[in-house]
């Protein structure tokens, strides 16, 4: 599909990828970049952003599920591919089958993948060093290092890494809960003979990578900010966000123009109530495409010929409604939800304030019925 066979599209500009990820490396160096594709490449389109990051100079690749992995690898990516967390004990023989990286932390998991049938599989230990979601306690992770070692040569210690929690803040509360997590991590580091083996330790996200210096150690797990978006709010104007480019375009055309009149109402539940007769453009894109439903109540804005206009009324599954004023809009025309129009630009940041919430989400949630069109050398 292309944005011919359907009027709403994502556009997605490998060079801002490939930008971002030369930027990242040069500021983590001499730590590696590995590049988080999870999530369909946080919507911007697992392979190829994988390709492109690679190409870039990341040493590596991290999904979340065993069946992102697989799709790298049918691809043909052959880079070292990390699954982030403990996977069901029944995807174990595609772990081994396509050599992927296994995150490990319980022992079941472990028997599981060795009865998959492995030679030299390499795995990385996952400490939960303080967020307290998925990892071995810091005082047993000595015990389950010795464990995988023990299962040589089924087994090989490629790594030991934690995920910090608060890394994306500045105030002291976050950046002492970093520090404290970072000092758990090399407490339990210091406690595993294991690592005689010399396998890679990892601490660094996106905003550690940025932010936080004695969090890069031999790699970095580089996600969010390689797609130019900020980890937060308050990483927004550090010096090496400020070289980065979003990747991601959000485009549609009109479909239908039409007068309205003053007090006329609009949408479901006739919630928008006109004070002005204006024109109104219909955009065939909605809350099924990843257009978050409320967006109209918080503020939201299109850009249509390099102005700023206002949505108005609910969006819907399908299509939503601009107050275009008096600009002369036609059927046809491109609207611009994200991404760069003329001289002014919406980032996924800006629908992240006024929804409350977090640029991650909102590039994630654009849904598989719009087309991804990967190029290069795009304003995006």
């Amino acid at each position: 599909m292309t944005d011919g066979d359907r009027w709403a599209w994502v556009e997605v500009d490998l060079d801002a990828i490939a930008h971002n990820v030369e930027v990242l490396a040069e500021t983590v160096a001499p730590a590696e970049v590995w590049a988080v594709v999870k999530a369909d490449g946080y919507g911007h389109g697992a392979v190829e952003v994988a390709r492109t990051a690679i190409e870039a100079g990341a040493s590596g690749l991290c999904v979340a599920l065993v069946q992102e992995g697989v799709q790298l690898r049918r691809a043909g990516l052959t880079a070292p591919v990390l699954v982030l967390s403990e996977q069901p004990p029944e995807t174990a023989p595609l772990i081994v089958e396509h050599d992927l990286t296994p995150t490990v932390y319980r022992r079941d998991f472990l028997q599981a993948l060795v009865s998959a049938g492995p030679t030299d599989l390499g795995v990385h230990l996952k400490i939960d060093t303080g967020m307290q979601r998925v990892g071995v306690h810091p005082h047993a992770a000595a015990a389950v290092a010795e464990s995988i070692v023990g299962r040589s040569p089924e087994l090989r210690l490629a790594g030991v890494y934690t995920h910090l929690a608060t890394a994306d803040g500045v105030d002291d509360d976050s950046k002492g809960a970093t520090a404290d997590q970072l000092e758990r991590f090399d407490d339990a580091l210091a406690r595993i003979p294991a690592l005689d083996v010399a396998p890679r330790v990892h601490a660094a996200n996106s905003a550690a990578a940025i932010a936080h210096a004695d969090a890069r150690r031999d790699l970095a797990r580089v996600g969010i900010a390689a797609y130019g978006i900020s980890p937060s709010d308050d990483l927004a104007d550090h010096p090496t966000m400020r070289r980065l480019r979003p990747a991601i375009a959000v485009r549609a055309r009109v479909s239908l123009v039409k007068q309205v009149r003053s007090a006329s109402r609009i949408s479901y539940g006739l919630r928008h109530r006109f004070d002005h007769d204006t024109t109104v453009a219909t955009v065939p894109i909605g809350y099924a495409d990843g257009v978050p439903r409320r967006l109209w109540a918080t503020g939201g804005q299109v850009l249509i010929g390099g102005r700023r206009h206002p949505i108005v009324g609910v969006v819907t599954m399908d299509q939503l409604m601009i107050d275009c004023g008096d600009s002369d809009v036609r059927v046809g025309d491109e609207v611009t939800l994200l991404g760069a129009q003329g001289d002014d630009r919406i980032r996924p940041e800006e629908w992240a304030h006024r929804l409350d919430t977090i640029g991650y989400e909102i590039v994630c949630g654009f849904s598989e019925r719009l087309p991804r069109l990967h190029r290069r050398s795009i304003e995006s």
